[in-house]
């Protein structure tokens, strides 16, 4: 457990995991390897897990690569900013965020370095007015991904951008106001993709896409609501009207 305020931490070739806890900080990893457990948490308001660009301080990257990684994130507070590129296969990722106003964007092996395959991820978010972004694999390269969304709250917007290859995505939402959108895509013969939401709360809107071309796609929507746009397409290579 290590305690900074204001400091920039770099990680490299890490093997073991790391606990950090700060206040207003901004955290930077590189981490090159496989086996890697990493464990980083953050508790106050506009701290910064660097990445895809950052900004504030300017850093860059969260950059991990390799093999067999987990990594679990832990933001207690409000207008926090996780950001992050990984290449990986077998990858965990556990992402749990508590507070308003945070941001969340990562993207997984999108160059097919590793072909992030077998990747399990959990996003536990608690709050009102966050904004996530999650996007893995280019080409039907997320083979057998298992994605877990928990949100609880209001006007959240959850984004995710999946090439599937046997993956499965599972929703829940509690809270009104909450825009979701979603697109599975996929170019195999074991594409098949399973989307399943599972939400209550009203003036809800969803854009859900999936798009596997040469395999079945399977979807489930149990929604509980008053308001709300729901858009739903499945296409396996035809021409979409569109909503």
């Amino acid at each position: 457990m290590k305690q900074i305020h204001r400091n920039l931490l770099v990680i490299v070739g890490i093997v073991a995991s790391t606990f950090i806890w700060s206040a207003d900080n901004e955290i930077y990893v590189d981490q090159a390897g496989s086996s890697a457990s990493i464990d980083i948490e953050q508790l106050g308001i506009s701290n910064l897990i660097g990445g895809l660009s950052s900004s504030a301080g300017s850093l860059t990257p969260l950059d991990l690569d390799g093999a067999s990684m987990t990594l679990d994130i832990n933001m207690i507070g409000s207008t926090n900013k996780f950001f992050g590129d990984i290449y990986a296969d077998s990858f965990v990722g556990d992402y749990n965020f508590t507070g308003s106003s945070n941001t969340f964007t990562i993207q997984v092996d999108p160059s097919n370095t590793y072909g992030g395959d077998s990747s399990n991820q959990q996003v536990d978010v608690t709050g009102a007015s966050n904004t996530f972004v999650l996007n893995q694999g280019t080409s039907a390269l997320a083979a057998t991904l298992d994605l877990d969304w928990v949100i609880q709250g209001s006007n959240n917007t959850i984004t995710s951008n999946i090439n599937i290859d046997g993956a499965t995505n599972y929703v829940d939402i509690d809270g009104s106001d909450n825009t979701l959108t979603y697109t599975g895509s996929g170019v195999t013969a074991s594409a098949g993709g399973y989307f399943w939401l599972d939400q209550t709360g009203g003036s809800r809107t969803f854009n859900i896409q999936q798009l596997s071309t040469q395999d079945n796609d399977y979807l489930k929507i149990i929604s509980v609501g008053s308001n709300g746009t729901l858009c739903i397409i499945q296409n396996d290579q035809g021409s979409s009207l569109g909503c």
